[in-house]
């Protein structure tokens, strides 16, 4: 492998050889002297290359002038005039800090440049081009620093979120995609034939796999996983297919201990976040990233939407949930009383909520929660019902078939600790830190209704 320096060491080098590989971003091919901008994955250089000049004594006479020193063809000169925008090339030369250089102080005097892949001369994306149709071209839409940035920041949540766990005694998990059953209800469930087994579906959660696990005896577990629903909204906070977030924990006392446990987690994420990208974040998005304090503020859904009332805005749906901009009212509400970005609604109606989850006997309501973040939800969390006869009641009571959810029901006939755990929706979490406004633009390649490529 070529010992290439990613463009983000070379401020630290000395004057002198290097070699950087990436992709053109522009060109200046002038008489006297070329300039290229060359990016790679951690950042772009300039790189200059004096066309080659003819001496004194061999001066080309032109209408009777006689000019001295014109400049004559050189084959490095040849190949870079050939360059096109996003070809990939290698470069070899003279490294340079200059702070007359605009670009980070520092320049590449080129002494051998090599083409990898010659790109074509028109690409089909601009800067102004439309999300869909960055979209359909979303490699070379990745290519943008801005949207690189958007992908180191989620490998640095990710692993911050990972390092919380595994020092808290938590074991990943690696759940399935097919399932044999419907995880709740037969709404929202992409269908497949699956041998002679039937029919699987694709899962909506690992919401059962890790309940499984509590069964087993593994304690404090998390995913990190796709999921799939077959929903056809075209909202920009929904996909068909997405990364979901997901943990559980054995022997809670309630629902409380979740939310705990969760405000921790994002605590470690945002902090790590912020130590490694504030300044890029701030450059790149025009956004300040906030650590929450803890704990975070909590408020029962009831009491949530007569705040909404009060604030002169009437909730959409029927079922006694909040909507969209329910969700940004009440949110709006804790960062003007409490200068909070994250608030835990709490005690939902069963009728609202899985048939897994616990209800509390004195209030008859569940021991679940939403978590909202600058206006919208990402995660539903709760303590689970471990209890098969009320288990049964319960999706009885919701209209469900037991013979439908037998493999389910199983966890349950052998002994459950108490438990909870919730899920949370990574695309959601990273769209509202960095305040975009569509989950598309922090997918890696978006699934939604009318998408399936690239």
């Amino acid at each position: 492998m070529t010992s290439r320096v990613l463009v983000k060491n070379l401020a630290a080098r000395e004057d002198g050889s290097v070699s950087v590989s990436g992709w053109v971003e522009t060109v200046r091919d002038q008489k006297k002297v070329q300039f290229v901008i060359l990016r790679d994955e951690s950042g772009d250089v300039q790189l200059v290359h004096p066309r080659a000049a003819a001496p004194a004594t061999e001066v080309i006479e032109t209408s009777g002038d006689v000019p001295v020193g014109v400049s004559v063809t050189d084959d490095l000169a040849e190949t870079i005039s050939s360059l096109t925008l996003g070809s990939f090339v290698t470069v070899t030369g003279e490294l340079k800090h200059d702070e007359r250089v605009k670009l980070g102080g520092i320049e590449i005097k080129v002494e051998s440049l090599t083409v990898a892949t010659y790109a074509h001369p028109e690409l089909p994306i601009a800067s102004d081009s439309s999300l869909d149709k960055r979209l359909d071209w979303r490699f070379l839409d990745l290519r943008q620093p801005r949207n690189n940035l958007i992908f180191r920041i989620q490998t640095t949540l990710e692993h911050a979120w990972r390092t919380w766990w595994i020092d808290n005694g938590f074991i990943e998990l690696h759940t399935p995609t097919f399932m044999a059953t419907p995880s709740e209800s037969r709404a929202e469930l992409f269908q497949l034939d699956y041998f002679e087994l039937g029919t699987a579906y694709l899962a909506q959660s690992p919401q059962h796999f890790k309940q499984a696990a509590q069964a087993a005896g593994l304690g404090k577990v998390f995913a990190i996983t796709p999921v799939f629903r077959a929903d056809p909204s075209f909202t920009s906070r929904h996909a068909t297919e997405f990364t979901s977030v997901d943990a559980e924990i054995s022997w809670i006392d309630s629902h409380e201990d979740v939310m705990a446990m969760q405000e921790q987690l994002l605590v470690a994420g945002l902090t790590a976040v912020k130590e490694k990208h504030a300044d890029e974040i701030r450059a790149a998005f025009g956004i300040e990233v906030q650590v929450p304090a803890t704990p975070f503020p909590r408020i029962p859904l009831a009491e949530a939407l007569e705040i909404v009332k009060q604030r002169g805005y009437a909730v959409q749906r029927e079922d006694g949930d909040l909507d969209p901009e329910g969700e940004r009212q009440i949110s709006a509400y804790v960062k003007e009383t409490y200068g909070h970005e994250f608030v835990f609604l709490t005690e939902y109606p069963l009728s609202i909520r899985p048939f897994y989850h616990m209800v509390d006997e004195a209030t008859g309501l569940t021991k679940s929660y939403d978590l909202i973040y600058n206006g919208v939800e990402i995660t539903t969390g709760a303590q689970r019902e471990h209890r098969i006869d009320v288990l049964e009641a319960q999706a009885v009571k919701k209209g469900l078939e037991l013979e439908g959810l037998e493999s389910y029901l199983d966890f349950f006939r052998y002994g459950v600790p108490p438990h909870g755990g919730f899920g949370m929706g990574l695309a959601r979490v990273l769209m509202l830190l960095l305040g975009e406004q569509s989950i598309r633009e922090v997918t890696y390649l978006f699934r939604g209704p009318t998408r399936l490529k690239p």
